[in-house]
């Protein structure tokens, strides 16, 4: 089977899948398809809050709505067409908040470099690894827009847990995560789209991300979703972090202090690392009209 044969028929599938569910049958009306894709490695978590930034059209907090039933949602979203679509397919539903602002390490009105597919845009220039990976995702131009930390949104002692903070940013993911210093203190799940190959300019990769949330005490705990280029390189993947047990934390999240040791001087041993857990079948699709907001 040809890539753009496979490609049709997980497309397919998927909108089988979304039709058998009222909700997201609603979701199809506004445009928007529920980001099923997810439900695999997510369904099983405990979550009362979500916080999804990067919300585009409303494709993941669609999905998190059905899997969490009584959660509440802070969505965040700065691309005004599609904060629009958002805001008419959840204006019946008191516990969904959208923030039209992008998210970032500080206080700033930015441009926003919008995409010929609009779920590419980014607060980072598109580079050429971007239109190589994503066909179709050229630049058309800029928009100023506001950006926010995430402390400046949401604030923690609000927030019921267990929370789930999933982002997907399009290259801004550390950034984001640099303006969340308070809240990841509440936070018990990350699921954040990282990238191996450069996307966008001046866009952090995978491994920054990765220790960025090491460092506030989480550990690695799936993966989902990988998409690869033409010549077979891994270009992105969706990660999900659990915060660590607290001896785990202490050994892998800061110095050793003395506390650490046993009476023999010895370093203590460590709390074992969260199984990875369960994620749906590796996709091996090419770039799609779907990748660039794949959540």
């Amino acid at each position: 089977m040809s890539l753009m044969g496979g490609a049709f028929w997980r497309k397919a599938r998927k909108l089988v899948r979304l039709l058998g569910n009222p909700a997201f049958r609603r979701g199809l009306r506004f445009g928007v398809a529920a980001a099923i894709e997810h439900r695999t490695i997510l369904g099983a978590l405990p979550v009362a809050t979500v916080i999804d930034v990067g919300a585009n059209t409303g494709q993941f907090s669609l999905l998190a709505a059905s899997l969490y039933r009584n959660a509440a949602i802070h969505a965040v979203e700065p691309l005004p067409a599609a904060a629009a679509v958002f805001t008419r397919l959840f204006a019946d539903s008191a516990r969904v908040r959208l923030y039209r602002v992008a998210a970032g390490a500080g206080t700033a009105n930015a441009p926003l470099h919008v995409s010929r597919r609009h779920d590419c845009s980014s607060l980072l220039p598109i580079a050429g690894g971007q239109t190589d990976f994503a066909p179709g995702s050229e630049a058309v131009g800029t928009i100023t827009v506001p950006v926010r930390p995430l402390d400046e949104l949401i604030a923690p002692d609000d927030l019921a847990r267990p929370v789930l903070l999933k982002l997907d940013v399009q290259g801004g993911e550390l950034q984001a995560l640099q303006g969340a210093g308070r809240l990841l203190a509440a936070v018990d799940h990350v699921y954040v789209e990282v990238s191996f190959l450069p996307l966008y300019d001046g866009q952090p990769l995978a491994h920054a991300v990765i220790e960025h949330l090491a460092g506030h005490g989480f550990g690695l705990a799936g993966t989902n979703h990988p998409t690869f280029d033409r010549a077979g390189r891994c270009v992105q993947v969706d990660l999900l972090f659990s915060r660590l047990p607290a001896a785990a934390t202490h050994l892998h999240g800061r110095p050793l202090m003395e506390a650490d040791m046993t009476e023999t001087g010895q370093e203590a041993e460590a709390a074992p690392y969260p199984p990875i857990a369960a994620a749906s079948s590796p996709s091996l699709a090419m770039a799609s009209p779907a990748d660039c907001g794949r959540t």
